[in-house]
């Protein structure tokens, strides 16, 4: 940066202090969030446990794992299995299959109710007491699913620790444990036929 540039930033940063720190602030905020997101989605993979509670109408909790596209999660009734073709859905009290395309958001996944595309919200983040906290908002009220977001991270490694999601006009909270980034085989992902064959299969694709 030579003189002109440092001057003109100089007298920006005098003159609009506020304008700039923002702009600087939102920034950070985003790129500590895309750090934490890579952890999760990245092509390494992740898994964690998780535990959710949606205003006391909807608690679940259970055990996720991510790579790419594939996803599998298990729960005490439910557990479900995508090699990012093919999605089977397991009732454990019903003693069902039920098999989706992957791509299928509508149907066999409570999931598809968390709708986010990064680019619809706005970042900033604070010091809590214990904890880093990324705050995320929808940038207009046409955005479907999350409308925000409290995202806390552990401070030393920047592991996702819990979330407060609002969705319309209530919030979900959720806790996250066990956080795993990497050392995912693609055989985590397979759907394990063998164990479930006394149960009846529904193909919904």
């Amino acid at each position: 940066m030579n003189n002109v540039h440092k001057i003109i930033v100089l007298f920006i940063s005098m003159m609009f202090p506020s304008v700039l720190w923002a702009a600087t602030h939102e920034v950070e905020a985003r790129q500590l969030f895309n750090r934490t997101y890579q952890m999760v989605f990245g092509p390494q993979g992740s898994s964690l446990h998780y535990s959710v509670n949606l205003v006391g109408l909807y608690k679940a909790e259970g055990t996720i794992w991510y790579k790419g596209k594939k996803i599998r999660y298990e729960e005490p009734r439910y557990a479900s299995w995508s090699n990012g073709i093919t999605k089977y859905l397991v009732d454990k009290k019903k003693k069902t299959v039920s098999i989706y395309n992957a791509n299928d958001q509508k149907k066999g996944s409570y999931m598809s109710k968390f709708q986010f595309t990064q680019d619809d919200y706005t970042y900033h983040w604070k010091n809590g007491k214990k904890y880093d906290v990324i705050l995320i908002k929808a940038k207009h009220a046409g955005i479907k699913g999350i409308r925000e977001v409290k995202l806390f991270l552990n401070r030393v490694n920047h592991y996702p620790v819990s979330l407060k999601i609002k969705l319309a006009f209530f919030w979900t909270t959720v806790k996250i444990t066990n956080f795993k980034s990497g050392g995912l085989t693609d055989d985590i992902f397979k759907f394990p036929s063998h164990i479930y064959r006394s149960y009846k299969y529904v193909d919904e694709r």
